[in-house]
């Protein structure tokens, strides 16, 4: 009943059979060879023509592409393939499909069609569902320009582990040269501590800007006044995500504050998937964001000094803040890193935008219509009540760039994941913490962690999207980390104990690194080898030679599209 409404008529037209061109040869397989085979696991005629060019290993990979399943409503799907990072994401993956007409890109609106009304089925969204919704009698991929992308995209794993490597080896070098105590000695900081808290939740309303700011405040039973840490949430999630690391700081006796930004919310994906919005986020949450922590900042001084629940409890000169993705760009800013106009306009030019594949520069460049609205002038969204920032998975390259990042005065803590997607580890965390200046700062890498493993459980009554596992990957990992790095920082650089600098290290980050999710730590990197590493220049699709998985490639390009309707809910 939905599809109508979206444009999307359910045709009886569909793929019967695929052609992938290269120079003057065109190889090409029916859709029924590959449901059979992709049921059955039997390669029959039709498909042993080709063992070939894809080898046994390669077949089977090719078997579980055409299978895997995204459970997802094609409501949702057509909501977010409307969106412009949506339509972005479109306009590539169109682009290894023949044009047949003289439409500039025949593959767009089928592409989209095909998506959503593969959606509808009841197995799911697979890319077999997708073969057969899409509406035309055959689907014919350009196998030189689908190299050319997948050269890419090669060449930029190939760049991401070379620097998550040298990350691993300057932390080894590091954890080398530390004269360290004695590991086993020193207190297990997983372990909670002795202090009990009280939650309240407060609804804070900034008139000025309209917006209700319902906001969780953890105050632990402690004689003096607490020191304060923020919790910023990412894009689509609320304030219960992070309950376990506001309850873990609480218990060793930190007043925990953590809003829900209302606009980037949960509240603002559900509205998003509902129709009743079409942005994943307005361009003003760059500016609203961190301004929601300092208004809730000057509300609680005024509580500190009147409220009975808070009166004279809360150190609110002794600020900190922490900050997954979108969060993690709100604790930055607020710890002094100026948006970068100048980078924006340069990153943002539409032939740079329909070359790349890092997903968070669709939603940074959103942010150069404030640029407009105030005719370019610079955003002081600095907060001096903070005193040290933790930014986890935080996008950086283009909305603030080396100059707005240079800025930043306080200690910092930058958290990324090997495996993140959605903002790629080398581009927006490893190139840029090398750009800051001040020498308190700290790289902690997750390794075989992505955008999403450090998100603790929501609250059930908010329907947050669910994800699969493996895109999650060790969870309860990647939360033990953030609740034994993110104490030992605060405690030293909000608080003043330097006790806890011996957690501050990669000798540390070393003896508590685990198989599942491995974890390095440095203070240092070279920015001139990691510039090196970042130098992406587009490759030309070799010609001399027909590669021997030209068909495996035409099938990961549209796997890819399945996979990022994934990431695309949490840009």
């Amino acid at each position: 009943m939905v599809l109508p409404t979206f444009g999307i008529s359910n045709s009886v037209l569909a793929a019967e059979r695929i052609y992938a061109s290269y120079s003057a040869l065109e190889l090409s397989i029916s859709v029924t060879t590959l449901e059979n085979y992709a049921k059955t696991g039997v390669i029959n005629e039709d498909l042993v023509a080709y063992q070939q060019y894809l080898p046994l290993q390669q077949l089977q990979e090719l078997r579980q592409i055409l299978l895997n399943r995204v459970k997802v409503s094609p409501v949702v799907v057509s909501q977010l393939l409307y969106t412009p990072q949506g339509e972005l994401l479109l306009h590539r993956l169109a682009q290894v499909i023949i044009a047949k007409s003289p439409h500039p890109e025949p593959g767009f609106d089928a592409l989209r069609s095909a998506l959503i009304l593969a959606s509808a089925e009841s197995e799911g969204l697979t890319l077999l569902n997708v073969l057969r919704k899409y509406p035309s009698s055959t689907i014919r991929l350009d196998v030189a320009q689908t190299l050319e992308i997948a050269t890419e995209l090669e060449k930029l794993v190939n760049q991401t582990h070379r620097a998550i490597a040298a990350v691993s080896i300057e932390s080894k070098i590091e954890a080398a040269t530390i004269k360290q105590p004695n590991l086993s000695q020193l207190p297990d900081l997983k372990v909670p501590g002795k202090f009990k808290s009280q939650k309240y939740t407060q609804k804070f309303f900034d008139s000025t800007r309209n917006r209700l700011l319902l906001t969780d405040v953890y105050i632990p039973n402690v004689q003096n006044a607490a020191p304060v840490i923020v919790i910023s949430h990412g894009l689509g999630l609320d304030s219960s995500n992070f309950q376990y690391l506001a309850t873990h700081l609480a218990s060793y006796g930190f007043a925990v504050i953590v809003p829900n930004h209302p606009g980037s919310d949960a509240k603002q994906l559900h509205s998003l998937l509902n129709g009743h919005v079409n942005e994943i986020a307005e361009p003003g949450e760059f500016q609203d964001r961190p301004m929601d922590v300092t208004y809730i900042l000057n509300q609680l001084e005024k509580g500190n000094q009147s409220d009975s629940r808070f009166k004279g409890r809360l150190n609110l000169q002794q600020v900190g803040v922490f900050g997954q993705s979108l969060g993690g760009y709100t604790a930055l800013a607020l710890a002094g890193a100026k948006i970068n106009f100048e980078q924006l306009k340069l990153d943002c030019q539409p032939a740079a935008l329909q070359n790349t594949w890092n997903m968070s520069l669709m939603l940074q460049c959103r942010a150069l219509e404030l640029s407009i609205s105030k005719s370019g002038k610079d955003y002081n969204l600095r907060d001096e009540r903070v005193k040290a920032a933790i930014a986890v998975n935080p996008i950086t390259s283009s909305i603030f760039g080396k100059a707005g990042l240079s800025q930043i005065k306080t200690p910092v803590m930058i958290v990324s994941s090997s495996d993140d997607t959605v903002a790629p580890a080398l581009s927006e965390q490893i190139l840029p913490f090398s750009w800051l200046a001040n020498s308190q700062k700290y790289l902690v890498m997750l390794v075989g962690g992505t955008h999403f493993s450090t998100i603790g459980n929501g609250n059930p009554a908010n329907q947050q999207v669910a994800l699969p596992a493996d895109m999650i990957g060790d969870a309860s990992q990647a939360r033990r980390y953030m609740n034994v790095l993110s104490l030992p920082f605060f405690q030293t650089y909000i608080v003043g104990r330097s006790q806890y600098i011996p957690y501050l290290n990669a000798a540390y980050a070393q003896s508590i690194s685990s198989k599942s999710l491995g974890l390095s730590l440095v203070k240092s990197l070279n920015t001139t080898e990691l510039a090196q590493l970042l130098d992406i220049k587009r490759a030309k699709p070799a010609k001399k030679k027909l590669p021997n998985t030209i068909i495996g490639f035409g099938f990961w390009m549209l796997d890819i599209g399945v996979a990022l309707l994934h990431v695309m809910i949490f840009i």
